[in-house]
């Protein structure tokens, strides 16, 4: 399993997980919820509290990963496959240009 706490400008809105089972998860955090109902990270995925599911990795997140060639230097360096979506991710979005960020977290202690 792997997650990442995602952040909108510099606040705290959510995180994705990636379960053993290939699923995708978003949650909003419940103060983000309450705090700015109305500042989504995307139209497909408005603030609320149920979480967003998926097989696939949402197309927002995907969007935040480099593409061409930018795309081959980060899986040389990082040596991750290009189909790693969420590998790439993790590695790649924790300082995006935008106002979304994806911090990794390590799940060493669990």
């Amino acid at each position: 399993m792997r997650k990442a706490e995602i952040y909108y400008k510099d606040d705290l809105a959510g995180h994705l997980t990636e379960t053993d089972d290939g699923e995708y998860l978003f949650q909003y955090y419940p103060d983000y919820v309450k705090s700015y109902p109305g500042q989504f990270l995307t139209f497909s995925m408005p603030v609320r509290e149920q979480p967003y599911k998926d097989k696939r990795l949402f197309p927002f997140f995907e969007g935040l990963i480099p593409e061409g060639w930018l795309l081959e230097i980060a899986s040389k360096n990082w040596k991750l496959n290009p189909n790693d979506r969420m590998g790439l991710l993790l590695a790649c979005c924790e300082n995006c240009i935008g106002a979304v960020s994806v911090k990794p977290i390590n799940q060493e202690h669990e």
